[in-house]
């Protein structure tokens, strides 16, 4: 960063750390602890569609990465396309085996960033669920910024978040993940499939 810059208030974007995924199973049980919400074996990554056959391969190298063990009752990953043409890639494991689910979408993010798609890349997403309240919850990790946010919608709220319950788990979380400090960045993830 030059002096330019720091006289225009530029600063650099933070690198993607993709490796802060792996302090999701840790930081799962502290959730646990301090919440009671568990996970579900559901997670997501959003990225930005493109056109062409170079994509279209990397799309093909993820399903074929993660579809490898549906031979032995494994669940195949779904893609979708949402209301604002973002696609996204569902994938499952069983709730007990975060482990596995956060090295999926690891290895997603990972195939796209290193096809030359890391800036179509938005966001992943581990979902957790109260089973005794019925709420959900997802931590949802911006590449970008190389940071996470809880997300918790109210159920039958509509399109209504549990603030209370965000701040909550940011503070229950804040020694295990780096949590995104600039609320104004805690998008919400409506539809998000697996939440």
């Amino acid at each position: 960063m030059g002096l330019l810059d720091t006289i225009l208030g530029r600063s650099k974007p933070v690198r993607p750390d993709l490796d802060q995924l792996f302090a999701v199973p840790s930081a799962a049980l502290t959730l646990q602890a301090a919440t009671g919400f568990v996970p579900t074996g559901f997670g997501s990554v959003c990225f930005a569609g493109v056109e062409g056959a170079g994509f279209a391969r990397i799309q093909q190298d993820v399903r074929e990465l993660l579809d490898a063990d549906t031979g032995r009752g494994g669940i195949p990953v779904e893609f979708s396309r949402d209301s604002y043409g973002y696609t996204w890639l569902l994938a499952r494991q069983p709730p007990d085996d975060l482990a596995a689910l956060v090295n999926d979408l690891h290895a997603v993010n990972t195939l796209l960033q290193d096809g030359g798609f890391g800036p179509q890349l938005l966001c992943s997403l581990i979902a957790f669920r109260d089973p005794e309240g019925g709420r959900s919850l997802a931590l949802v990790y911006l590449y970008k910024r190389g940071t996470f946010y809880p997300f918790a919608p109210v159920p039958g709220g509509g399109e209504k978040r549990d603030n209370q319950l965000e701040l909550q788990v940011r503070a229950a979380l804040g020694d295990d993940l780096r949590v995104e400090k600039d609320l104004g960045r805690w998008f919400p993830v409506w539809g998000a499939p697996g939440l």
